[in-house]
């Protein structure tokens, strides 16, 4: 790429320009330096860029921060995120100087990186890098769908626009290769992407580690691919987004020459401006070269204000024009319109349970990853908005929904995504589908490739998005590809995760109940955990009725008798295996109670009284069984129980020598429960 050299300041071709990116410099260098914490180096660089997006061609009205039709702006490179807080107080959104002030600070509303439904204006919670990247993405893919989907001739009601800025960090990062060959694959006109190419990162200059030709990279995804020379430049920089917009059939990625630090005598283009406030000195000399006053701290000249709100009523206006025409739009259709309503609200059709079919008993039974297909379809042909796919595994993982075709360039109606061999960019895309509002995304592999997602769920988890991960081949009893492909940890892991509903369902019944919970549950993320192999599916006229999942945990057999001498809790394909345990104990004189435990967080959320009627305190004679790490049961079998797991890695055989092998079994829980029942 091009070098060029950065001037010490900016020019002043236009004095009120220069005026208002300096006054979104100065809030940065103000906050970061008042809270001793922060980056000041990027928005400093990227200022301008922010100001000619935000102020000529952002769509979006703070007076009503979430109205579905406004553009998406993501910060990607959420170090800096005082560049988006000052973007956000300039233009009049619901945050104030003193909101500025308390940056980083206990309970303020600027939190060190920008966190989603925490600030007004944040579409997404940034600062692990390339997430942001790979949100946007699928904020285009939702845009695409529902423009499809919801749009008529002369009704562009779905008509936006994703723009974000973008590091060098967050180019380097894998997550934004996978999503960007996706999003040049599927031709995502409507996607804009600033580069902040500022050749710093936090070790030096990027040329110790980053020297491939980016912009060759991107023109080989199939973007649109444009350069700004020097990142002051207010007029190139308009007219390259304007170029952008004109490009309908590729994304479209700007790479901004910029200065990290642009003003500051000693730090501009050094690392030192990256991390770390500029300190008083150099808070001082920076103002001094750009012509600031010295006091007070947080300075915003008149006339720049006025520039900044002299957009509002414009941007008003826009929202109105789309209010006009949507509601022409309802007259004309009105049903779509009840639709697009109801999806944006996320709302549910009234009939949608009933797409969730029952399953009859069957020893023989089937493998909960085929009965999850099922059902699936079952509410696919109930809930139009659901939408999604897998990473190159949907024959394995049964996501396809039967009779749609796939998610393509020129078909952005259809509701079958291929992500590819793509788990990280799959993860993170979802997010942005579930933040752009009006889907429900679902995304299967296998679960032990859910450490490639997890940067991506643990976001989605703590944004609290509805969307549905679809697990499958949950154990060692995926059997024969061996101890890469079989989850040992991966359950402890997600359940590890706040605001995470995990739930791995013992029959297909269960199963059907699990997606049931996923689509109720609005605010987090569900993790369906499902097998590869056979599972009985219960008689549920001899047991308890499968719709008991929705608590958690719950007997799933009772003793005979009111005298229960044991509890055998499992999860998931283990449930059979208690069972028959069960059974064998029966005959020898003792009476078990078999829990089945497919989801630790629904179980947590009962009243103390409903959880212990299904554990109560006064039996303390417990054993845990389950297929992966034993880790985390003592909680429920108490430090008197004992836990039946997998605290190694698996082989490769079939499943039932596996867990003959290593003692997943009835024999060794009857075992176990006997020497239980003996410390009596």
């Amino acid at each position: 790429m091009k070098e060029t050299v950065q001037p010490k300041n900016p020019p002043p071709s236009n004095l009120l320009d220069n005026l208002c990116v300096n006054t979104i410099r100065m809030l940065a260098v103000d906050a970061v330096q008042k809270a001793n914490s922060g980056h000041p180096g990027m928005p400093m660089g990227a200022a301008p860029m922010a100001y000619v997006l935000w102020t000529r061609f952002l769509k979006h009205n703070p007076r009503n921060p979430d109205w579905p039709d406004r553009d998406r702006f993501v910060l990607s490179a959420g170090h800096g995120s005082m560049l988006l807080y000052s973007m956000l107080h300039l233009t009049d959104y619901d945050l104030s100087l003193e909101d500025l002030k308390a940056f980083r600070q206990w309970g303020s509303k600027t939190p060190g990186h920008p966190e989603y439904r925490h600030t007004p204006g944040v579409e997404t919670t940034t600062g692990p890098l390339g997430q942001g990247f790979a949100n946007g993405v699928g904020m285009a893919m939702a845009e695409r769908f529902l423009a499809a989907r919801f749009n008529r001739p002369e009704f562009p009601i779905v008509d936006h626009f994703t723009y974000a800025i973008v590091s060098d960090g967050d180019l380097m990062e894998g997550v934004s290769h996978e999503a960007a060959s996706l999003a040049g694959h599927l031709k995502l006109g409507k996607l804009i992407y600033l580069y902040d190419d500022n050749h710093i990162s936090i070790e030096g200059n990027t040329d110790i580690s980053f020297t491939e030709n980016r912009l060759a990279r991107f023109k080989a995804y199939d973007w649109h691919v444009q350069q700004v020379e020097d990142g002051n430049d207010l007029k190139a920089i308009r007219k390259a987004i304007g170029k952008a917009q004109a490009e309908t059939g590729r994304p479209s990625l700007i790479a901004v020459r910029t200065c990290i630090g642009c003003g500051s005598p000693n730090k501009q283009d050094t690392a030192a401006a990256h991390g770390e406030p500029l300190g008083p000195e150099e808070v001082k000399l920076t103002k001094e070269n750009i012509g600031w006053p010295l006091d007070p701290a947080f300075h915003i000249p008149e006339e720049a204000q006025k520039v900044f709100r002299k957009s509002i009523k414009s941007r008003e206006k826009k929202e109105k024009t789309w209010k006009n025409l949507f509601a022409s739009y309802a007259k004309a259709y009105p049903d779509l319109a009840e639709d697009y309503k109801r999806v944006m609200n996320g709302d549910l059709p009234e009939d949608w349970e009933q797409g969730i079919p029952v399953f009859p008993a069957d020893a023989k039974g089937m493998a909960t990853r085929a009965a999850s297909g099922t059902v699936l379809n079952g509410l696919a042909a109930k809930i139009p908005n659901l939408i999604g796919g897998s990473a190159d595994l949907a024959p394995s993982n049964k996501t396809e929904i039967k009779g749609a075709n796939d998610f393509q360039a020129g078909n952005y109606d259809q509701r079958n995504i291929r992500f590819g061999v793509r788990e990280h960019g799959m993860g993170s895309i979802m997010n942005g589908m579930a933040l752009h509002g009006g889907l429900i995304p679902y995304g299967g592999t296998f679960l032990i490739f859910s450490d490639y997602m997890r940067p991506a769920i643990r976001l989605a988890a703590m944004m609290g998005l509805r969307l549905i991960y679809v697990f499958t081949h949950d154990s060692i009893g995926l059997g024969e590809d061996g101890p890469t492909h079989q989850p040992i940890e991966q359950l402890l892991a997600l359940r590890a995760i706040p605001n995470l509903t995990v739930i791995r369902p013992a029959d297909a019944n269960e199963t059907a109940e699990a997606w049931r919970m996923a689509i109720k549950i609005k605010k987090g993320p569900t993790a369906l955990v499902l097998t590869r192999q056979n599972l009985p599916t219960l008689d549920r006229s001899l047991s308890a009725p499968a719709d008991s999942l929705a608590f958690g945990a719950y007997a799933v057999n009772e003793p005979d008798t009111t005298n229960t001498d044991l509890i055998i809790m499992a999860s998931g394909s283990e449930v059979s295996i208690a069972l028959k345990a069960q059974e064998q104990l029966k005959a020898r004189g003792f009476q078990a109670r078999v829990v089945s435990m497919p989801s630790w967080e629904l179980f947590e959320q009962q009243p103390q009284e409903y959880r212990d009627r299904v554990l109560p305190p006064e039996i303390k004679a417990r054993l845990a069984v389950e297929a992966g790490s034993p880790l985390g049961w003592h909680r429920y079998a108490g430090d008197q129980g004992l836990v039946i797991g997998l605290d190694h890695f698996g082989a490769s055989a079939p499943d039932k020598v596996l867990f003959e092998k290593f003692g997943i079994t009835a024999d060794r829980v009857v075992e176990k429960a006997l020497q239980l029942l003996n410390r009596q």
